[in-house]
């Protein structure tokens, strides 16, 4: 589009992207309008007679986020934690129905009678 090259941004690709390791991007945000053209102008004097709406203006311009909103909670952990609690319960899921319908009985060596016979063998063997 029609955006000024400013520098060399992460990897010399045209390209913006707000980032705090790489606070410059090589493009600027936003594209030149008559208006932003005309602050740019301005800026050029004096930056004590610039208003403040309009270095906000030129920062918008500029860049898409401040530090701050980089910085700000963007309320991921709930994606996160509701993905794992839905993984989880699938989990328990499969687990409770394979338990249920999957195994309906038990192997004959997992009860106690077999347990006694095989340690009794094991004193008649000498083992």
């Amino acid at each position: 589009g029609n955006r000024d090259v400013v520098g060399y941004g992460i990897n010399g690709r045209l390209n913006y992207l707000d980032s705090t390791e790489f606070p410059y991007p090589s493009l600027r945000f936003a594209e030149n309008t008559p208006d932003v053209m005309a602050l740019r102008e301005e800026e050029k004097q004096c930056w004590s007679t610039l208003s403040i709406e309009q270095k906000k203006a030129l920062y918008r311009a500029s860049f898409c986020n401040n530090f701050a909103e980089l910085r700000a909670p963007t309320g991921h952990w709930k994606d996160y934690l509701t993905s794992f609690l839905i993984l989880m319960s699938i989990t328990l899921s499969i687990s409770l129905y394979m338990n249920e319908y999957g195994l309906p009985y038990m192997p004959k060596t997992f009860n106690k009678e077999w347990e006694m016979e095989v340690q009794r063998r094991k004193l008649l063997l000498g083992n």
